[in-house]
Formats: structure tokens, sequence, C-alpha cells
């Protein structure tokens, strides 16, 4: 048996998160969160996709590009128990994984050839995708299945808006033809923020979705007011 194996990529997400802050820890979490898999020769022919017109959910096995080492990692600081408590690596959806592969399940909008419309997604933009499995809703869904770790999704906190920002939002979202206030509301309700940071109202945060900066902070405790949203590097 070889000890070492090679994998290429089949495709690159088009996405609307373009740094990693601020992206859902897992996927369907924002169902605003849209992008577009283009798949690379020889599978951008209609043939590699023909079939998925039949199925509503795929699985993406991608890579972590972004965070590759070289040294395996045995032990993480998973963001869901707020980076301060370490866990087996094996016990977690960390991104410092032994191989960099990561796995979401998403929804499937359109199917084209050579391109995937998804929805849903928790991926950086230009991740390279290694593989494409339809979801299987009678053998991938266990109504029985536990994890004591993450139990539940996150619970949400309360979005508001400076009233400029949300008119700039508008603007944007028909610009860009996306849903950009339901994306911006879904993702800053989950509080990206690291857990162990306690804001003060005059911390400033921002991240980029699709072409825009959105920044916001914490007028109080559990609450985030949007504050701008404007093209990135203007």
């Amino acid at each position: 048996m070889p000890d070492s194996y090679t994998v290429s990529p089949i495709g690159f997400v088009r996405s609307c998160f373009k740094e990693k802050f601020a992206i859902p820890r897992q996927p369907q979490l924002a169902p605003a969160a849209r992008g577009v898999l283009e798949l690379v020769a020889p599978f951008d022919q209609g043939d590699a996709v023909q079939g998925l017109e039949q199925v509503s959910h795929v699985w993406l096995l991608f890579l972590f590009h972004l965070a590759l080492e070289e040294k395996p990692r045995l032990k993480v600081r998973p963001p869901r128990l707020g980076g301060n408590q370490s866990m087996g690596v094996f016990a977690t959806r960390a991104t410092h994984r032994p191989n960099g592969i990561g796995q979401s399940v998403v929804k499937l909008d359109k199917v084209e050839a050579g391109r995937l419309y998804l929805s849903g997604i928790d991926l950086l933009d230009g991740t390279p995708v290694l593989d494409i499995k339809p979801y299987v809703p009678y053998a991938d869904n266990v109504p029985s299945a536990t994890n004591a770790i993450a139990n539940a999704a996150p619970e949400l906190i309360p979005v508001d808006w400076e009233a400029s920002a949300l008119k700039q939002a508008h603007e944007h979202g028909s610009r860009l033809d996306e849903p950009l206030i339901e994306l911006i509301e879904q993702c800053l309700a989950q509080d990206p923020r690291p857990a162990y940071q306690t804001p003060t109202p005059e911390r400033r945060y921002g991240a980029q979705f699709w072409d825009l900066d959105v920044r916001w902070h914490y007028p109080e405790p559990g609450v985030i007011k949007v504050l701008e949203v404007v093209l990135a590097n203007a």
C-alpha cells in the first residue's frame, strides 16, 4: 500500500465570503450565503453533472487551503468552546485538519454544465473542491444522532442597523442581485467575534461580503449594530 496519495481539485468555489472572519462555523446556518462551484476540465462537461438536477443538496469535500499545515495537530481549540479549551482534533470540525480536508452539505440551487449554483455555504472564495456527493436523506439523516459538544445551533443575537447602513445595503443588494441584508444579518447574528473577547461599544469590527466591507459594533452586550456597508477598498 502506498504511504501517500495525490488528489487534485475538481473545481473552485466563487463565494460571497472573501475572508475567513464572519463565515458561519457550519453550513446551512446562513441560507442567504451563496456561491458558484466552477468545475475544471474534464469535469466541466455536462456528462459529469448529469442527474444532479434531481438532487436538492450535495456534500462538498474541500481543502482548507489557507489553513494547511506541515505538522499535524493532535489537539485544537474549537471556536465553539470559546477558543480556550483543547479537544482532540477528531472530536471537532476545526479547520486545522491532518490533511486539510473539510466537508459541507449545501443546497443545490441550479445545475449547469461546468457550474453548480449553491446556497447555505460556509466556504471561502477560492476554496478548492475535491469531490461532490449527492445528499441521500434516508442514509445521511440520523434522527437518533447525538453530539454533546455541539448539540444545537449557536444562539442568535439581535442585529440592528444604522439607517444609512441599511440604505447602503439595499442599494448594493440590488446592484449585486443578492439577498445582501439577509446575508449580513444571518452571519452577524451568530456573533463572529471570538467568544473570549468582551467588546466595548467603541470597538469596530469588519468583514468582507462579495465586494463590500461591512462594519459593525456592539453598542451593548448581546447586540450588534451595522454601521456601514461600502465598496471594499473605497
